[in-house]
């Protein structure tokens, strides 16, 4: 194995080195024909010309490669296939934050490119490359959004970071998940905190206001505690919608095994109804049938009832879109399979850094519009007509 690896730097030090050499030789060929004066004499051989080489050490798939890049007396040479002050050759950052984005450590990483390439690299150079992606999330976090996003599911994720002292503590991270008027998914915002309370939620949708986001038809939120309330602080004219799913699996918590099925059954009657009228009724008949034996689930659903049914001021195209945060569930499972192989992360910005790099990787699945979009935009037509971009009214 030693002699082949051995064989293919020779050949990869070899090609890249052609390579170098013809981009030098298109280079000079290139100065030549554009620098010429008025009366077609020719000075660009004159004034650039080759100057030796010098030797660079690349951080390569199979390990360090030395190799001699060509040098000019103009110094204006960029060669492409090695850039000018590139130490690896391309294809090695992307396979170092692959694996960061997967959820391995550095020293895993570190160990992972040892047993496969036979080689040492630093925790310095796995860390240069994963924090060029600080700058990007800065950039990201504090982007421009359109005006007007028709839905948007919010929802938090519970990570152990580290603080200063060295203790371990639970931190949420409220993530914002926004279908734009093409109806295609994209990440808002990550923010992280270590409370979980209104004012925390508030600051989030401060935020989204501050980066230009100013009107939210519909919020789906999933149940958590305030979120409702800071909604209609910051965003008067959003309807917001609790996650149904989420309702059925607190309701089941407090049911037997034998009655499950029964309950979940006509709990459906409920949000299933075709108007608020007999949404009500139904909550009635559950409550008489049910309330002597489990009597907190109609409590509970009486108490955020006006954010149940919100879905009944809609079609059933758009009820098929809001009724749960199915949406983002997928975007929690992905972050949540990319981020299982850390327990505790140092710092919140460690933490920030790794979920946003396994949105990025999930999103690249994100071409197409959710289901049923066009009759529901067909409908946030005719609802919210005057809160639409002019090119999207009738």
């Amino acid at each position: 194995m030693d002699e082949l690896n051995g064989l293919i730097k020779t050949i990869m030090k070899s090609g890249i080195e052609t390579m170098l050499n013809s981009e030098m030789e298109h280079h000079l060929a290139t100065e030549q024909s554009t620098a010429t004066n008025e009366s077609g004499v020719t000075r660009g051989k004159r004034n650039n010309c080759r100057n030796g080489h010098a030797k660079k050490k690349l951080q390569g798939d199979l390990g360090e490669l030395e190799i001699e890049t060509p040098r000019d007396r103009g110094a204006t040479f960029e060669p492409q296939i090695v850039e000018k002050h590139g130490r690896r050759i391309e294809g090695f950052d992307e396979k170092i934050l692959a694996l960061y984005a997967k959820g391995l450590t550095t020293r895993d990483i570190q160990q992972i490119v040892k047993d496969l390439y036979g080689v040492e690299v630093s925790p310095t150079l796995i860390t240069s490359v994963t924090e060029d992606l600080e700058a990007e999330l800065r950039n990201w976090r504090s982007r421009r959004l359109d005006p007007v996003w028709p839905i948007v599911y919010f929802d938090g994720i519970v990570v152990n970071v580290r603080g200063a002292s060295a203790k371990v503590s639970a931190h949420t991270i409220c993530v914002a998940l926004g279908i734009n008027l093409d109806g295609k998914k994209e990440l808002l915002g990550l923010w992280i905190s270590q409370s979980e309370d209104a004012k925390f939620w508030l600051n989030c949708l401060t935020d989204l206001k501050n980066r230009g986001l100013s009107g939210i038809f519909v919020c789906c939120v999933d149940g958590l505690a305030g979120f409702p309330e800071a909604i209609r602080a910051a965003y008067p004219k959003a309807r917001v919608q609790l996650c149904l799913v989420h309702l059925m699996r607190a309701a089941l918590r407090y049911v037997s095994h034998e009655d499950s099925k029964a309950v979940a059954a006509d709990l459906k009657t409920i949000y299933r109804a075709a108007t608020t009228e007999e949404a009500e009724a139904a909550l009635d008949q559950f409550s008489e049938k049910w309330d002597k034996k489990y009597p907190t689930i109609s409590r509970q659903w009486r108490s955020k009832w006006a954010d149940i049914i919100t879905l009944f001021d809609f079609p059933p195209e758009i009820r098929r879109v809001i009724y749960t945060t199915n949406a983002i569930e997928s975007v929690n499972s992905t972050i949540r399979k990319f981020t299982k192989n850390r327990k505790i992360y140092p710092s919140e910005e460690s933490a920030l850094k790794l979920i946003c790099m396994a949105i990025m990787e999930s999103s690249k699945r994100w071409t197409r519009p959710i289901k049923y979009w066009k009759q529901a935009l067909n409908h946030f037509a005719i609802h919210f007509e005057d809160r639409l971009p002019p090119s999207h009214r009738y």
